[in-house]
């Protein structure tokens, strides 16, 4: 799950494990190839490829991996790659608005891996627009937290930059951004030496809602349902877990 929503995971068997993780991969190697099919194999002119290229080494995707990726979304290797963007819109479980996005090449197979994870998991389809308005595309770095580094650090370094906001969420701080000001930002954070482990264009909800714990265990399976397809690149939702609910939901864990 991506956007403003962080959650504790959930532990898994290891088989489980390894398949999210296979996926994961997957799906960084082709933000990696879009990347540089948009904006060409050169990390010094291409900020969006070093971002793409920098969240899947955080994630441990191999080098050769990225490497390949790069080569082959610049058309480097001969193969063709034609990714489309969708975003549909749904309702999860109490009213919790959901943006999808896919990245593609087969329309038809997601959207109906969409609509099966909707159906199966408490979630319904919504016409384009109904929830949209609900977010705005804006830049968001995550910074773990570390010894050293405090709110303070990441304020004076991002302040100039175009930073709107730095909020704390618990394991780690968000710092959002217009999406046109997140590479300076992301360039402020490490000409102060502050390490992040993701700067990505994001939809954030304008109005997030509170859920209890049964909502939030339901709202976190049909996500997993979605992200458990290749084509869901993303998935935006505008709940928030007040901390008493966190704290029950780590326990379980």
């Amino acid at each position: 799950m991506s956007g403003h929503s962080k959650w504790a995971t959930t532990k898994h068997k290891k088989a489980v494990i390894d398949a999210r993780r296979a996926k994961s991969f997957a799906k960084l190697i082709k933000n990696i190839e879009v990347a540089a099919k948009i904006g060409g194999a050169d990390l010094s002119g291409n900020p969006t490829l070093v971002d793409a290229v920098q969240k899947a080494k955080k994630t441990s995707v191999p080098n050769d991996n990225i490497d390949r990726a790069i080569k082959r979304g610049a058309g480097l290797t001969g193969e063709s790659i034609d990714y489309q963007t969708i975003m549909y819109e749904g309702y999860g479980p109490n009213g919790v608005a959901l943006l999808i996005e896919c990245l593609t090449d087969n329309k038809n197979r997601a959207a109906a891996d969409v609509r099966t994870a909707m159906t199966r998991n408490g979630g319904t389809m919504a016409d384009p627009g109904s929830v949209a308005y609900n977010f705005s595309r804006k830049g968001v770095i995550s910074i773990t937290k570390t010894d050293g580094v405090d709110e303070d650090d990441i304020l004076a370094a991002v302040l100039d930059a175009g930073a709107e906001e730095v909020t704390d969420r618990g394991a780690g701080f968000e710092v959002i951004t217009e999406p046109s000001q997140l590479v300076a930002a992301r360039t402020a954070l490490q000409e102060a030496g502050i390490d992040y482990d993701s700067a990505d264009a994001e939809f954030v909800p304008n109005l997030s809602i509170e859920v209890d714990a049964d909502t939030a265990r339901k709202v976190f399976r049909l996500i997993d349902a979605l992200e458990d397809s290749d084509d869901v690149q993303n998935v935006y939702a505008n709940f928030d877990i007040p901390a008493d609910v966190q704290a029950q939901l780590d326990d379980e864990d």
